[in-house]
């Protein structure tokens, strides 16, 4: 696949003559609706095999091969160049198809309401086949340890019709929210345990679950060591089930992080405990806070990267947020809320808007501006080809296990074409 960014002056027709591919192929691929509307700065995944690349400062035909893991001589016979001829900026210069590494990867899947929509039933079937886990979500704990489900409809046939595990998940969401109180009871009572971890179990036989996944946020921090030991016990009587275990980490960038959500949230342990962990490594721009990237590049790398001082590569999932938002300008504490959009979304408001996208080469994100009918200003970050990239990028720079999205339903059509060009997903098989 090629990443291409819209210029000033480009159309489709130009764009696929420049890689020698159709109109119809890249808006296919891309899921335009009106093909003839471009953004300048919307990034566009190309179908080709392989991908071109262009010469920047500083290159050198031996730098440019050990980047793609090719010979400068190799290189250069490709491209049927000189391999001592020194490279002009700008020379493009084609990369055959490298080999794909191997990962896992997980989406939760949230229904609300009395109904599920038929656009998460649509959007788990597309890519279910890209998918090793299908999380629903979510299973709440009742305070007496009993389990509250989520809506599940299909879901079951969905993961077993693609091959995907279906992903247990346990909250201690109560009214909408994260529940010191109701945590602490999980992680302390017995009693409240032994009922939960009996209905699991009953749960994961009737209907399938090969994966438990225990996401407790928001515990009271005196509670660290409390989490870890009831994390040992779920996991002996899992495991003599048959069954793997996961959990939901905050984003921690040191061991004594303070903060409500990130004290019981003991690295190290469910690195030893755990199959494997998903690091929530997104919202530093969220609803209530002011507009940034949502999971900036720079910020998602230090988290991983504490987290593999504490715990293997391969125990270590990605989070990556499938959406951006819209804030209102300018931002106050305590007042509206942004509004989630998907990044086919962000790339409609900015179209309608007349304004072009930019790049924040730091976080690794789009954003842009506009003015609404009411005069009010706005600011969009969201996430696009370039900026999944970069984390796929990570993903195979760390060799971590994978990577799990939050959550189906948002269309963003270049993340998943991206995906199946850089990794082959890891299927558990029967």
């Amino acid at each position: 696949m090629q990443i291409h960014v819209v210029q000033q002056g480009d159309t489709l027709f130009s764009i696929a003559n420049n890689y020698g591919t159709t109109s119809q192929a890249i808006s296919d691929a891309n899921e335009l609706d009106n093909p003839d509307q471009l953004v300048v700065g919307q990034a566009l995944v190309i179908p080709i095999v392989g991908q071109f690349y262009y010469v920047q400062p500083g290159d050198s035909l031996f730098k440019i091969a050990q980047q793609f893991n090719l010979t400068y001589k190799e290189l250069a016979s490709i491209n049927t160049i000189d391999p001592n001829q020194p490279l002009s900026i700008g020379f493009r210069l084609y990369i055959p198809e490298q080999p794909k590494r191997t990962i896992e990867t997980n989406a939760y899947v949230e229904p609300i309401g009395t109904t599920v929509s038929p656009t998460l039933i649509n959007a788990s079937e597309k890519h279910a086949p890209l998918l090793t886990y299908l999380a629903p979500f979510s299973y709440q704990v009742n305070r007496d340890g009993s389990l509250q489900p989520p809506l599940l409809d299909n879901f079951q046939t969905i993961a077993e019709q693609n091959q995907a595990v279906l992903m247990l998940v346990i909250t201690n969401l109560e009214e909408g929210a994260f529940s010191d109180e109701l945590g602490h009871l999980i992680v302390t009572d017995e009693q409240v345990q032994n009922r939960m971890l009996d209905e699991i179990i009953q749960t994961a036989q009737t209907v399938g679950f090969r994966d438990v996944h225990f996401d407790l946020e928001y515990l009271p921090p005196e509670d660290r060591e409390a989490y870890n030991q009831f994390l040992r016990k779920a996991k002996e009587r899992l495991s003599t089930e048959g069954l793997l275990m996961s959990t939901a980490l905050a984003p921690k960038t040191r061991a004594d992080q303070p903060g409500a959500w990130y004290e019981a949230h003991d690295y190290q342990a469910h690195g030893e405990i755990a199959d494997f962990v998903v690091l929530m490594t997104y919202e530093w721009g969220y609803s209530a806070g002011p507009a940034m990237a949502v999971s900036p590049l720079d910020q998602v790398r230090i988290v991983i990267e504490y987290a593999l001082t504490e715990m293997p590569a391969d125990k270590i999932m990605l989070g990556q947020n499938l959406y951006g938002y819209d804030w209102t300008l300018p931002f106050e504490p305590g007042g509206d809320y942004a509004r989630a959009v998907s990044p086919q979304q962000a790339i409609l408001l900015a179209r309608d808007n007349q304004v072009a996208i930019s790049y924040d080469t730091i976080a690794q994100a789009p954003y842009f501006r506009y003015t609404d009918e009411a005069g009010d200003q706005h600011e969009v970050w969201f996430e696009d080809a370039r900026s999944i990239q970069a984390k796929f990028d990570l993903i195979k720079e760390l060799n971590l296990r994978g990577i799990s999205y939050w959550k189906l339903g948002l269309a963003f059509p270049q993340n998943w074409l991206l995906l199946d060009s850089n990794f082959t997903i890891n299927k558990y098989l029967d």
